[in-house]
């Protein structure tokens, strides 16, 4: 069947913002899609649709002023019902049951917004834990780069019409109703820690079990996009999960995420990343000299970060980590940020650094281990079993160094 031009052109938009851009508008009611398009082309002069896509590619700023449009007055609580159905009935039970019992929950709500989300959340984490249990274990973590947003969403003032979507006994249980609206309970409030974060250059939070990002994505383009996956892959656990918005879909250029429910747009981590990945997240590498080092780097990437029961972590001949498995991160707290800076300066190089000299570490041809070497850090004592292997090429030129951090007891 062959469609009038202008329908053409019209589909032809949607494909592309679905396909370059990330936003999947496919599902929403064509009619009001439409008069929305045409309301923001009036504004900036655009008549066609292919004229349209043309200046989306030249003007990048204006995809968030046509999602802007398009997605008017969305924020709301428990918004598409069916997905926070599916956390409750599905994903929390299944975060509860792989902790042990007083083991920590972490939440992060990254661009949340005004909070409704956010609270939402809290709700029902609260519901399914316990106001006591709660309160023990929640870690939650609420971010957004709009700092207006973010002291809103930490005032949890609410007007009627907001809450309107909340089912009464939640409202009557969870909020008090004020003179200036109802107020989001303040105990459980205080499990929330707000703050300001870009999710393009800020590191990410880390060991998250629960990850909320719901129709943020799409305001990103392709490059930025998957720089922030890279984020959200670094900060998530193994068994966590990603939680997208009902219009995104993933266009990263690689299957770093599985999806647990393609309906409701929750995913779980799947190839581990790259190092090309890892330099996506830091934009202030040289990415040139970096990209250009692959090659020879990749072998230490190999060795590194096997999916492994230990810490391991790997050290370019110039003296700047390179890339750390997850475990690594967690024992170190390590961050994106701290690729590529000197080895000396971080935690786990003081630690080597107690032991042997930097000359010894880099002059080794041959593997050594550091035994029982006592680390206080983060208010505890630990005992460290190293193990430092030197990788080499195939004419025996040093790539880097390989560590191996076991817990000795």
């Amino acid at each position: 069947m062959n469609l009038p031009q202008g329908e053409r052109e019209f589909e032809a938009l949607l494909d592309y913002l679905k396909h370059e851009r990330g936003c999947d508008l496919s599902g929403y009611k064509r009619t009001t899609l439409e008069r929305r398009l045409q309301h923001r082309m009036q504004e900036i002069n655009v008549v066609s649709y292919q004229d349209y896509i043309q200046y989306l590619q030249n003007h990048s700023e204006e995809l968030k002023t046509l999602l802007d449009t398009v997605f008017i007055n969305v924020s709301s609580f428990f918004r598409d019902r069916d997905i926070w159905d599916y956390l409750a009935s599905s994903i929390i039970p299944r975060i509860i049951a792989s902790k042990e019992l007083d083991e920590p929950i972490r939440v992060w709500s990254a661009g949340c917004a005004l909070g409704q989300e956010v609270y939402s959340l809290a709700i029902l984490l609260a519901e399914a834990l316990g106001i006591e249990s709660y309160l023990e274990r929640v870690q939650f973590y609420a971010t957004d780069v709009d700092e207006d947003a973010i002291k809103q969403a930490r005032f949890a003032t609410y007007n009627d019409r907001e809450v309107m979507g909340l089912p009464r006994d939640l409202l009557d249980k969870y909020f008090e109703q004020t003179e200036q609206g109802y107020v989001f309970d303040r105990i459980l409030r205080s499990k929330i820690v707000f703050g300001c974060h870009n999710l393009t250059q800020d590191a990410p939070m880390s060991q998250i079990d629960l990850l909320f990002c719901r129709n943020v994505l799409m305001y990103f383009d392709k490059e930025a996009q998957a720089s922030i996956l890279v984020r959200f892959h670094f900060a998530l656990k193994n068994l966590g999960f990603l939680v997208l918005g009902k219009s995104e879909t993933l266009i990263n250029r690689r299957p770093t995420f599985n999806p647990i429910s393609v309906e409701h747009h929750v995913y779980k981590k799947s190839l581990n990343l790259e190092l090309k990945d890892y330099l996506s997240i830091n934009p202030k590498l040289n990415q040139k000299q970096a990209l250009d080092a692959t090659t020879r780097q990749i072998h230490i990437w190999q060795t590194a970060y096997q999916t492994s029961p230990f810490a391991q972590l790997a050290i370019a001949p110039n003296g700047r980590l390179v890339v750390a498995n997850e475990r690594a991160n967690a024992l170190f707290k390590l961050t994106p940020n701290d690729l590529n800076r000197p080895f000396k300066e971080l935690e786990p190089g003081k630690l080597v650094g107690s032991s042997i000299s930097l000359k010894t570490l880099y002059g080794g041809r041959s593997p050594m281990t550091l035994k029982n070497i006592e680390w206080s850090a983060y208010k505890e004592t630990k005992y460290l079993d190293i193990f430092i292997t030197p990788v080499f090429d195939r004419e025996r030129r040093l790539l880097g160094i390989n560590l191996t951090f076991i817990d000795s007891g």
